[in-house]
């Protein structure tokens, strides 16, 4: 007689014994899925900066010609990005650059720098200082 057959034969000669066995495996199965540890995101470094300028006094469409559109004109020259947004508000203009995996955090905000400071004589002259960026991790969030 096969193992397998063997195996058969004493399941059908102990129901109780094997309907015990079989719930005490879905207890410590569901036991051990609950004590796994599972991350919200995984961790992953995402390469995106975010860049930011104010013009005190400007209207959110003024912000997105004057200001956003030059900005995303220079730095969507930039190797490696995968997507680009802007939002702009009364006075303030964000742009977030999302670069594909693996690309150099700090070689790209060297990068987006001399962007912003290529950009700078498009950009209205009353702003009160250059734009500002600074590195995010939607991982960390």
């Amino acid at each position: 007689m096969s193992p397998i057959a063997r195996l058969a034969q004493a399941c059908v000669q102990r129901p109780v014994a094997t309907i015990l066995l079989a719930v005490a495996l879905v207890l410590a199965g569901l036991l051990a899925l609950r004590l796994l540890p599972v991350a919200p995101l995984p961790q992953v470094d995402y390469p995106a900066i975010e860049v930011s300028a104010s013009l005190p006094g400007a209207s959110p469409e003024s912000m997105a010609a004057t200001v956003a559109t030059p900005l995303e004109r220079a730095l969507g020259s930039l190797p490696g990005i995968s997507r680009i947004d802007s939002a702009s508000t009364q006075g303030q203009t964000s742009v977030e650059l999302k670069f594909v995996l693996g690309r150099d955090i700090d070689e790209a905000a060297r990068e987006v720098q001399a962007a912003i400071n290529l950009a700078r004589g498009q950009l209205p002259s009353g702003m009160p200082g250059m734009p500002q960026y600074r590195k995010v991790n939607p991982s960390q969030a």
